[in-house]
C-alpha cells in the first residue's frame, strides 16, 4: 500500500499529498451526483429533479449514520495506527465492524415499514409522492455498500492510505454516470432507473474494498484465534462512534428539517434548492476533503504524542482553508446564474432566478463552513467527538430556528432559510475557538 505517515515531515506538504486523492475520490462522486441532476433535470423534467433531490436529501440523512459511525471508528484506528499498536488496531476493526453492521440492520427495519410516515413528515407534495417512492424505495437498498465501502476507506486512511479509496470510487463513479444515462435516457426506466444505477455502482465500490482490505492489511489477513469479547473496549468504540454517528446525523437530520421546509413552498423552490445544493456542496468540498485530511493528521500525532506537531498543523490549516473559502465564494458570487443554466432547462427562468439567488447569500460565507470542518475534524482527532457534536447542534439548531421562526411568517420567505446557513455558521466557528482555548488550557 502506498502510505503517507503524517507524524514526519512537512506538514503542508504532506497534507495536501494525503488529501488530494480524498479530494479527488469526493470530486468523482460530485461529479456524478452533478450529472445525475443534469440527466434527470434535462431528460425527466421539473418534478422528477424535484423528487430526486429531495429523496437526495433523505438519504444523506440516513447514511450520514453509518458514515458518521465509520468515521468515529477512522479516527480510533488512525490514534492506534499513529502509535504502533496493531494489536489494538485489530481488535479496535473487529469490535467496529460488528457494532456498525448491527446499526445498519437496525436502519433497514424501521426505514422500510415507516416509509409512508416519513414521506408525509418531510411534506412531499401530492404530486410528486410517486417518483418520490419510486426512487427511494430503490437507492435505500444500496446503504449496506455505503457501509463496506466508507469502513473500509476509512481504515485504509487512517493507515496512511487515500490512494485506494479513490479507485474504486472511480471505478464506481465512471459505472454510476454510464449505467445513468443507459437506465435513464436509453431504457426509459425514469427516476427508478437513476436508483438502480446508484445501487450497482455502490455495490461495486463496497464489495470492491472490502476484497482488497482482506487481502492488503496486515491486521486483517489470515485467520485468527478468536479473542474473548472486550466489553470495555467496546463500550469505547460504541461512545466515540455514536458521538461522530449523532454528529452526522444530526447535521443531516437539520438540513432534512429545512428540505421539508423548503417543500412547503411548492415545486419551483424544491427544484431551485436541488440543483443550487449540488453546486453548493461541490464548491466547498475541497475545504471538506481538508478537514478530514487535517483530522487524521491530528489523530496519527496525537497518538505519538506529537502535541507541538498538532499545533503548528493547525495554524497551516486554517490559514490554507480560509485563503481556498475567500476565493471559491467570489466565483459562485459572480457565476450563480449560469451555474444554475448548466442543470436547469433555460426555459425555467424561476428555478435558476431562486438557485442563483441562494448561492449568493449562502456562497458569500463559504469562509465560514471552511473553518468549521477544521473544527469538527481537530476535536474528533483528539477523541472528543462529543464537542464537534455541540458545534453541529450549535450551526444546525440556529439555521433550523431561524429558518421556521422567519421564513413562514414574515416577508423574508424563503430568503430566511438562506441567510440562516452563514449565520449558524459563524456561531458554530466562534463555539470552536472557545472549546478549542479550553481544551488547551485543560490539557
Amino acid at each position: 500500500m502506498q502510505e503517507v505517515s503524517l507524524t514526519d515531515g512537512p506538514i503542508f506538504q504532506k497534507l495536501i499529498r494525503f488529501s488530494l486523492p480524498m479530494l479527488a475520490g469526493n470530486l468523482l462522486q460530485q461529479v456524478y451526483n452533478l450529472v445525475d441532476t443534469w440527466i434527470v433535470g434535462k431528460f425527466l423534467g421539473a418534478d422528477a429533479l424535484a423528487a430526486v433531490g429531495s429523496s437526495h436529501t433523505l438519504m444523506v440523512f440516513v447514511t450520514s449514520i453509518i458514515i458518521g459511525l465509520c468515521m468515529g471508528s477512522g479516527a480510533m484506528f488512525s490514534v492506534d495506527y499513529g502509535a504502533g499498536d496493531d494489536s489494538r488496531l485489530g481488535e479496535d476493526i473487529r469490535l467496529s465492524f460488528g457494532f456498525i453492521l448491527a446499526v445498519c440492520a437496525a436502519i433497514y427495519l424501521i426505514f422500510y415499514p415507516g416509509m409512508g410516515l416519513i414521506l408525509r413528515i418531510l411534506q412531499i407534495p401530492q404530486e410528486l409522492l410517486g417518483l418520490t417512492r419510486a426512487y427511494i424505495g430503490v437507492v435505500f437498498v444500496g446503504m449496506i455498500f455505503v457501509f463496506f465501502f466508507n469502513f473500509y476507506a476509512y481504515l485504509l486512511r487512517a493507515m496512511g492510505n487515500s490512494v485506494v479509496p479513490l479507485v474504486f470510487l472511480a471505478i464506481s463513479s465512471v459505472m454510476n454516470i454510464v449505467l445513468d444515462i443507459w437506465f435513464v435516457v436509453g431504457l426509459k426506466l425514469g427516476v427508478a432507473g437513476a436508483a438502480i444505477a446508484t445501487v450497482i455502482a455502490q455495490a461495486i465500490a463496497g464489495i470492491g474494498i472490502l476484497v482488497y482490505a482482506r487481502q492488503k492489511v496486515s491486521v486483517l489477513k489470515g485467520k485468527r484465534k478468536a479473542a474473548p469479547l472486550d466489553f470495555a473496549r467496546l463500550k469505547e468504540i460504541v461512545a466515540n462512534d455514536i458521538a461522530t454517528g449523532l454528529q452526522q446525523s444530526v447535521m443531516n437530520f437539520g438540513i432534512l428539517m429545512i428540505q421539508g421546509l423548503v417543500n412547503s413552498f411548492g415545486a419551483t423552490i424544491m427544484a431551485a434548492f436541488a440543483a443550487a445544493v449540488k453546486i453548493d456542496t461541490m464548491a466547498y468540498m475541497p475545504a471538506q476533503e481538508f478537514g478530514n485530511a487535517y483530522s487524521l493528521f491530528v489523530s496519527q500525532n496525537y497518538g505519538a504524542k506529537k502535541d507541538e506537531r498538532i499545533r503548528r498543523g493547525s495554524r497551516i490549516s486554517f490559514a490554507a482553508s480560509a485563503v481556498f473559502c475567500v476565493i471559491i465564494s467570489a466565483l459562485i458570487f459572480i457565476f450563480a446564474d449560469r451555474l444554475m443554466g448548466i442543470f436547469v432547462d433555460a426555459t425555467e427562468y424561476m428555478v435558476i432566478a431562486e438557485g442563483a439567488r441562494y448561492l449568493r447569500i449562502e456562497g458569500a460565507m463559504y469562509v465560514g463552513i471552511g473553518v468549521l470542518f477544521l473544527w469538527y475534524g481537530y476535536f474528533r482527532g483528539i477523541n472528543r467527538p462529543q464537542i464537534s457534536l455541540v458545534l453541529t447542534v450549535v450551526s444546525l439548531g440556529t439555521r433550523v430556528v431561524l429558518s421556521y421562526i422567519f421564513a413562514p411568517h414574515t416577508p423574508l420567505g424563503v430568503v430566511a432559510i438562506w441567510l440562516a446557513i452563514p449565520i449558524g455558521w459563524v456561531l458554530a466557528d466562534v463555539a470552536g475557538w472557545i472549546f478549542y482555548r479550553r481544551d488547551r488550557k485543560w490539557r
